[in-house]
């Protein structure tokens, strides 16, 4: 788990409104979150049929071409 360093934006009744974070937490986050989602796009794809590379060769240059 990371430590998030975080100050809140409140309004004058002391609301908490927003949050505001430092750049290199804001960036663990946002990485945490793109791995997060490839994992996901891995999973969905993990039955789908594997290509030989002069398969997937054939595939690309057929799609060049459209």
């Amino acid at each position: 788990m990371i430590n998030i360093k975080r100050q809140y934006i409140v309004t004058d009744n002391d609301r908490k409104i927003g949050v505001v974070l430092d750049i290199e937490t804001f960036e663990k986050i946002e990485e945490l979150l793109e791995d997060c989602g490839l994992a996901l796009s891995m999973e969905e794809v993990e039955e789908e049929e594997t290509l030989s590379q002069s398969e997937a060769q054939r595939c690309y240059a057929q799609m060049k071409k459209r």
